[in-house]
């Protein structure tokens, strides 16, 4: 499977293409600074600069083309202001989806997060308020495409050992969740057709990954 990765270089999608290059897949990830392309290398994974921000539909089609799925890992970090999480963690994620779209890749795995049903209470931060907003905008804009999409939204992240137990569902109490479990439950979800049109949130707990991905695939997505 060659599965390109937008936000190559962040956390979660350095060890998805690590998980990816250990099971013979072929992990291509989209970065903007070509410094980091040789921690990618070093991954296994194929780096190819995409400045997602600045990129074009045709310029990112080109990249996905021949691919068999598309994640959406981006985002603009810590320390960016509220418009940048428009531009990267909605627009960018937008952007992907249409070159996914011209480019024939049906599958595409959106990374969101916990909490964006919910609107921000008084006194949120700005900024993390607006991270909130523009994930659901992209989930809103992904879920309405033809796609074989599945949406992941993972509680509080950390990079702790991982546990390789989880609870994944349609809706989950808020929780912790170590960045590789996410990143295997990625792999999970890219070689389990039956969680397309799933949107998933996702903490630690006790059920191994697989038999929480099975579990998941045995239910109606549409329920």
């Amino acid at each position: 499977m060659r599965v390109v990765i937008a936000g190559g270089h962040g956390k979660i999608a350095q060890l998805l293409e690590r998980e990816l290059a250990g099971r013979g897949d072929t992990a291509v990830g989209l970065i903007r600074n070509p410094d980091h392309a040789a921690p990618l290398h070093a991954l296994g994974a194929q780096p190819v600069v995409c400045d997602l921000e600045h990129a074009a539909v045709d310029e990112v089609t080109t990249h996905l083309t021949g691919a068999d799925a598309v994640v959406f890992a981006a985002g603009a970090g810590p320390g960016s202001g509220a418009a940048r999480k428009d531009t990267v963690d909605r627009a960018a994620a937008v952007l992907l989806a249409d070159a996914a779209q011209t480019a024939g890749v049906r599958r595409y795995l959106l990374v969101s997060s916990m909490g964006v049903e919910d609107p921000p209470a008084p006194g949120t931060d700005e900024v993390w308020a607006a991270y909130l907003r523009a994930k659901r905008a992209a989930e809103d804009d992904l879920t309405g495409r033809d796609l074989d999409w599945t949406v992941l939204r993972p509680g509080m992240l950390t990079d702790d050992a991982p546990t390789g137990r989880i609870r994944l569902d349609r809706r989950a109490p808020r929780g912790a969740v170590t960045r590789t479990d996410v990143a295997r439950v990625l792999v999970a979800l890219l070689h389990h057709p039956g969680t397309i049109g799933a949107t998933l949130e996702l903490v630690g707990g006790e059920l191994p990954i697989a038999d929480a991905v099975a579990a998941v695939e045995a239910t109606d997505p549409t329920t």
